[in-house]
């Protein structure tokens, strides 16, 4: 908004200049993305609380968190305000790339909440059950693909970091590629989402990284030297990424241990999503793996877990996903959700060497 209102005037008063570049207007995206968050967080938690929108723990899980009953639930909608807000303030609203994000993002949201509202109706943590949740994003995943690959004349191509030369062409197949990518996202940050502050971290180092490469892929120049794919317009998403960042950054000063929010899946399939979608338009799929390899790492120690079970009926870990392991080997809560922010930013940092390590 403030854009197309605002950049004109350039031509009369030349500060308004301003209002053209992306790192402007990224940068104040995430400072009201972040006083966003501030100003609604408390107002927000003392509504849940009043509406008696709490936490039900799965008897599934240590013990530990049976502590955490009745903590407010569904706190990703003031990351979904801190998110949507910023956006339609700071960003070019005639970029289509835009849309498709705030859409991807926006819809996985609703479900989630639909999903959080039955566990808080019910009174039980399980809500929406897989066979009819999962088919629902693998439909808004389609439709999101679909409209990406022959819309857009969107590139199936696939770039792998470290190899410049190695970029097979999957055609028409890359339409289930990125409807895996963006359900398989979606479900890993929701897996993760099991401890205060655990989910947010890395969701903020991987937004904080895509915000460069996003700069990075819509600039014809940057996109050139480095040799990645450049994608004409996906630049403006930069202003989204940090929006993500100043909104995640706003839950996490309520969400950090101990939480006095959660944000539940109308949180966490949203974010997720948003990543995904973000990583398929700037064709950074497979950098998606590295930066968010503590998603990756949940979602493999669920899968390892089932395998093993299954075969040999025997555990590999105490329980999955593997936050919960180590909360069983006795690691303290804020230890495991620190270290896995430490492993988090080394993985955005190797993610970020990509550009030149090819």
């Amino acid at each position: 908004m403030f854009y197309h209102l605002l950049y004109p005037l350039h031509t009369v008063y030349s500060f308004f200049n301003v209002f053209r570049y992306i790192t402007f207007r990224t940068i104040y995206a995430l400072l009201t993305a972040l006083l966003i968050g501030f100003l609604v967080g408390p107002w927000l938690i003392k509504k849940l609380r009043a509406y008696q929108i709490q936490q039900v723990v799965r008897e599934d899980v240590p013990s530990r968190h049976m502590a955490k009953n009745g903590t407010p639930t569904m706190g990703g909608s003031m990351i979904l305000a801190g998110l949507l807000i910023p956006v339609l303030l700071w960003a070019d609203l005639s970029n289509h790339y835009i849309w498709i994000v705030l859409l991807t993002t926006l819809g996985f949201g609703v479900l989630g909440f639909l999903d959080d509202y039955k566990k808080v109706r019910d009174k039980n943590g399980l809500g929406i059950k897989a066979r009819y949740k999962f088919p629902i994003q693998l439909a808004m995943g389609l439709v999101i693909s679909l409209i990406l690959f022959y819309t857009f004349d969107h590139d199936s191509r696939l770039i792998f970091p470290f190899f410049k030369r190695v970029m097979p062409d999957l055609g028409n197949w890359y339409i289930l590629f990125a409807v895996l990518v963006i359900v398989g996202s979606a479900n890993a940050v929701n897996l993760t989402d099991g401890l205060d502050g655990l989910a947010i971290g890395p969701v903020v180092i991987a937004s904080g990284t895509f915000m460069l490469f996003c700069y990075l892929a819509g600039n014809y120049r940057f996109a050139t030297y480095l040799q990645i794919p450049f994608v004409k317009g996906s630049g403006e998403l930069t202003v989204l990424c940090g929006a993500l960042v100043g909104s995640g950054l706003g839950f996490l000063w309520f969400n950090t241990y101990p939480a006095q929010v959660f944000m539940g899946d109308v949180g966490s399939l949203a974010l997720g999503a948003a990543l995904g979608t973000v990583a398929v338009v700037t064709k950074q799929e497979f950098l998606l793996v590295i930066v968010g390899g503590i998603f990756v790492l949940e979602v493999l120690s669920v899968i390892i877990q089932v395998i093993s079970y299954q075969l040999r009926r025997k555990r590999v870990f105490r329980m999955a996903p593997i936050h919960h392991h180590f909360e069983l080997k006795g690691w303290a809560e804020p230890k495991i959700i620190v270290r896995f922010w430490i492993v988090g930013i080394i993985l955005g940092l190797v993610a970020i060497s990509t550009l030149k390590l090819r």
